[in-house]
């Protein structure tokens, strides 16, 4: 968000800024204590555009093009309020029926994995009893079994996935849930269980195979939630940063604390941590992020 410049009174600022929002541009008017008013408009894109629309009013303030769009600008914001009362009202299910939890309204998918990943790491002994871990796995090769994923070349294709269920030893999984309880709760509140479904896939996805693949030789008795944590965090902070309205967001302390975990985990001091899950995680997580986002601002 940046200021694209100000206007000399109210009525002229909330006028120009209708207008914007009546050609796709959200912006917000900010009055100064010397009754000036300063124009900002969120999409860092549309900033040129902005500008120049900015110089047009200034040139001629009383032009009816200028009362007659921003008269739209009723009907835009009455699609937005539909839009968040279908928000709230989702939110307000989800309290109700997981009262009491956590301000955004936990749902049914973040508690699923938390429960699945205490089930298995209870069954485990917290990830001690790898016989029982064996199907759980990426891959488990006996017998002199080589190649790239020889199960999931043979079908066993939740392997992809099932690593992220995986914990070993208490810390382990009190902070991965701890993590994944908080940024799960916000996303499936903001934007559905779907939308989260969709995003703990991909990013365990990204992760296992950057873990498998990238480790020399091949690691695979390896696990845990975070490199799915990785990437919620990367799309919660980069898309709460870009869109503001999207209901997300992760406060600097959050970020720095997840940043300096990341690279002290690289360093070894911590013990064997799988680094390359946590990297493509996060980068997965960003991207999505920012791609979200800009496609949300584009479209309102």
């Amino acid at each position: 968000m940046r200021s694209i410049g100000n206007l000399p009174g109210e009525i002229q600022a909330r006028l120009f800024g209708d207008y914007l929002l009546a050609q796709g541009i959200r912006n917000e008017v900010e009055v100064e204590s010397d009754g000036t008013c300063v124009i900002w408009v969120l999409d860092d894109e549309q900033i040129e555009q902005g500008r120049s629309l900015l110089e047009r009013f200034r040139q001629n303030p009383d032009a009816p093009e200028f009362a007659r769009k921003a008269a739209d600008a009723e009907r835009v914001r009455t699609e937005e309020e539909k839009a968040q009362t279908e928000w709230r009202r989702r939110v307000h299910n989800r309290k109700r029926v997981f009262p009491g939890m956590i301000k955004y309204g936990a749902g049914p998918l973040t508690f699923a994995l938390v429960v699945m990943s205490v089930v298995i790491a209870v069954y485990s002994n917290v990830g001690r009893d790898r016989e029982f871990l064996r199907p759980f796995f990426i891959s488990f090769p006996v017998n002199g079994e080589a190649g790239f994923l020889p199960e999931v070349m043979r079908g066993e294709w939740w392997r992809l996935l099932t690593p992220m269920l995986i914990h070993f030893g208490i810390g382990h999984i009190i902070f991965n849930m701890m993590w994944l309880f908080q940024l799960g709760s916000m996303i499936e509140s903001a934007q559905g269980s779907g939308r989260f479904a969709l995003l703990v896939v991909v990013f365990a996805l990204a992760s296992n195979l950057a873990e498998y693949a990238l480790s020399h030789p091949h690691h695979y008795k390896f696990g845990g939630m975070s490199g799915v944590n990785y990437g919620l965090i990367g799309y919660v902070w980069i898309r709460g940063r870009c869109d503001r309205g999207s209901g997300l967001h992760l406060d600097k302390e959050s970020v720095v604390m997840a940043i300096a975990w990341f690279f002290l985990c690289f360093t070894g001091w911590v013990g064997p941590i799988a680094n390359y899950a946590h990297a493509a995680g996060l980068l997965a997580g960003m991207a999505w992020g920012w791609v979200s986002a800009k496609i949300a601002l584009r479209n309102p």
